[in-house]
């Protein structure tokens, strides 16, 4: 069992305060949390497994503050969801059959392949967007969707960090919608994920559960605070804050991966 010192329980407790915050306003907040695990003494993977067993409620209020956006597309839900959840059990299984040592490895990228996908988060946006104005998006059955979005939720049950980029990106490409709505759908299918790859993780015996407690609150708390300084922070600025901290921290576990 991992022993934790009480600064380490604060580190982590501040951290997902911080990533409740950033969740709420720009997304990335296991770019964050994660690396303060590892940090504060937990191995990769049972940081990796605690991180998103405490984060994963804070999806719940993503989702339930767009729910408006999901009342006419029970249909598409009925693809993505089922999608979203084998992929994130499927994630999660291959995580914990990885093995401590090659995740240490994949670690640095990991965090670079996720601080890479929150920085073209915004011209991901803007293309689909472009898109629906040219109407260049033909009509396709969304039946399509399940590949993709099984695809994509087995990294979100893998890693996790930078998911909503991959599925708006996949979501755009085969559903003709507006923005909005795809959000909508995305924020779902996180979700869904997430609470898939958790539930799998609570009996992995690899969740630091003094850690994850202190983390959830940390997250609900940061998630309410973002929530209260959306009008005071610009997103973009947060985001890029956050896919600076990716960037160098993944070099600096790069460096250590390759010096070591």
């Amino acid at each position: 069992m991992t022993n934790i010192t009480t600064i380490g329980f604060i580190f982590a407790g501040v951290a997902a305060i911080a990533a409740g915050m950033i969740n709420a306003l720009a997304g990335g907040g296991t770019l964050i949390t994660f690396p303060v695990l590892m940090a504060i003494g937990l191995p990769a993977v049972s940081a990796n497994v605690t991180n998103t067993v405490a984060l994963c409620p804070g999806y719940l209020g993503g989702t339930l503050a767009q729910s408006k956006d999901l009342k006419d597309q029970k249909k598409r839900l009925w693809i993505a969801l089922p999608a979203a959840v084998l992929g994130g059990l499927a994630g999660g299984i291959l995580l914990l059959r990885t093995g401590e040592k090659l995740f240490t490895t994949l670690v640095p990228f990991l965090i670079l392949l996720a601080s890479a996908l929150l920085a073209i988060q915004t011209p991901v946006r803007a293309w689909l967007t472009h898109r629906q104005e040219e109407g260049k998006t033909r009509p396709a059955s969304e039946l399509w969707a399940f590949v993709p979005v099984f695809l994509g939720a087995i990294y979100g049950g893998y890693f996790g960090a930078g998911l909503s980029v991959i599925m708006l990106a996949v979501l755009g490409l085969i559903i003709n919608d507006s923005l909005t709505r795809l959000n909508a759908i995305k924020q779902a299918i996180a979700f869904a994920t997430n609470v898939a790859a958790a539930l799998f993780f609570i009996f992995s015996g690899k969740v630091v559960w003094s850690v994850a407690l202190v983390m959830a609150i940390g997250a609900l708390l940061g998630g309410a605070l973002g929530g209260k300084l959306a009008s005071k922070i610009k997103p973009a600025t947060l985001k890029w804050v956050v896919v600076s901290i990716g960037f160098v921290l993944g070099g600096i576990y790069l460096v250590r991966l390759f010096t070591a």
